[in-house]
């Protein structure tokens, strides 16, 4: 069976400690992809993040974080040491992946897709700063998105995660 071309299932990453993962394996679960920075002033939204990670887990739901330094250098940590920064600072216990792109043409396949309505089927919505945060439908599509200033606790990304689960 082929897979869908506007699911996000059709990727795969490498997570911090350098290992691959398929999106396959987060298959039937909600996802909220978001692009992140240890020096940006909205740092402090890893903790909400797993906040509401931890609010929804029983649940199959799942966020996904990939470091970037794309904005003003804000992520000047590599490799492990930035999962310690998330982990030791604000208890980060959700996937972290490799430091990536996620805007221009060195992007990471998986944001083309995300900011490319003519790939993802739904949204143009390119990351604007760290931060920005693609909400993910059990069927893999992309579902929502939300601007870096939106704080994941927020109603506005409850609400839309209790309607996909």
């Amino acid at each position: 069976m082929e897979e869908n071309p506007r699911s996000i299932y059709q990727f795969k990453a490498k997570l911090i400690n350098e290992k691959d993962k398929a999106f396959t394996d987060y298959k039937g679960k909600v996802l909220l992809v978001v692009n992140i920075a240890s020096a940006c002033g909205f740092a402090p939204q890893l903790k909400e993040l797993q906040e509401l990670r931890d609010s929804y887990n029983r649940e199959d739901f799942e966020i996904l974080a990939f470091p970037s330094d794309d904005f003003g250098g804000q992520e000047p940590l590599e490799g492990k040491a930035i999962g310690d920064f998330c982990e030791q600072n604000y208890g980060v216990k959700f996937p972290v992946f490799a430091k990536i792109m996620v805007r221009g043409e060195q992007a990471n396949p998986i944001f083309k897709f995300l900011s490319n309505k003519e790939r993802n089927g739904h949204f143009k919505a390119r990351p604007r700063w760290n931060f920005q945060k693609y909400l993910i439908g059990r069927d893999g599509e992309l579902a929502d998105y939300f601007f870096p200033f939106t704080k994941p606790l927020s109603s506005k990304i409850r609400k839309k995660i209790q309607r996909l689960l």
